[in-house]
C-alpha cells in the first residue's frame, strides 16, 4: 500500500471517529482538544493541527459546524454528519461503519 493511500485511509477512519464521538455527546457538542484526547482511545495520537484539519474538511463537507475562538474551536455535528455516522448516508473520504459499528435504534 503506498503512503499516501494510508495516509487516506487513516483519514478516512479518523474521520468517522470525530462523527461518531460527536453522536455520544449531549449537544452533539465537542471542542477540539477534547477530541483529540477522546480520539487517543480509539489508537489515533492526532496533533491538535491535524484534528483541527479533519474538522475543517468535515465542516466543508457538510458534516460538522466549527465555530469558536482560534485557540478553543467548537466543532457540532449536524444531521448530515449525524447520518453519515450511522451508516444511512456516505460521504467519499469518510469511512463508512460495519455493521457491527453502528448503534441499535
Amino acid at each position: 500500500m503506498a503512503k499516501d493511500s494510508y495516509g487516506a485511509v487513516v483519514s478516512e477512519h479518523l474521520r468517522i471517529t470525530v462523527l461518531r464521538l460527536l453522536t455520544e455527546w449531549p449537544g452533539y457538542t465537542l471542542n477540539e482538544s477534547v477530541l483529540v484526547d477522546l480520539s487517543r482511545d480509539y489508537g489515533f495520537s492526532p496533533s491538535r493541527d491535524r484534528m483541527r484539519t479533519e474538522c475543517a474538511w468535515l465542516a466543508e463537507q457538510g458534516l460538522v459546524v466549527v465555530d469558536g475562538p482560534a485557540h478553543c474551536r467548537i466543532v457540532q455535528l449536524t444531521e448530515r454528519g449525524g447520518d453519515v455516522a450511522a451508516g444511512r448516508t456516505t460521504v467519499p473520504g469518510v469511512k463508512r461503519p460495519g455493521p457491527g459499528d453502528l448503534p441499535r435504534e
